[in-house]
């Protein structure tokens, strides 16, 4: 589901829960299926700070601002959406958030990711955000899938 504003991605993974929030919630092993390469752990209220590992996207840098860390149920951040040019200084605009929420299910666990506040974003590049971020998701649900499968 999409509108303006958010992107929401639901998948239910053939995985146990603890292995889902492993993947999520340690800094290392998101950045292995997310293609990041971060500074340390996440922690409630502290920026994670990184570089993109995805080929051709390597001179790119993110920043992750770690909201709230609910064991095996909720893992969110605020970060600004689709960083695509190092020049630009995308300090001074609003940051989107991220979530991802958690539920045990019979055979696995229900993932379901929303990223909101798009709306906020400069109208100058906020549909181009939306529209990259919202394939960018498609594709880290694939590769979440892959890696809690393969461990």
């Amino acid at each position: 589901m999409s509108t303006t504003d958010r992107i929401e991605k639901n998948i239910v993974l053939r995985a146990p829960l603890p292995r889902v929030w492993r993947a999520l919630a340690d800094a290392r092993e998101f950045g292995q299926w997310f293609r990041l390469s971060l500074d340390g752990p996440f922690v409630e209220g502290q920026t994670v700070r990184g570089a993109v590992t995805y080929p051709g996207y390597e001179h790119l840098r993110v920043e992750l601002s770690v909201d709230e860390l609910v064991p095996e149920k909720l893992f969110s951040y605020r970060w600004h959406p689709y960083p695509n040019d190092p020049k630009v200084d995308y300090s001074l605009e609003p940051m989107t958030r991220v979530e991802f929420r958690l539920e045990a299910k019979e055979g696995g666990t229900a993932l379901t990711i929303v990223e909101s506040g798009f709306d906020r974003i400069p109208l100058g590049r906020r549909a181009e955000a939306l529209r990259m971020n919202d394939q960018g998701w498609s594709g880290q649900v694939q590769n979440i899938e892959r890696h809690v499968a393969g461990a």
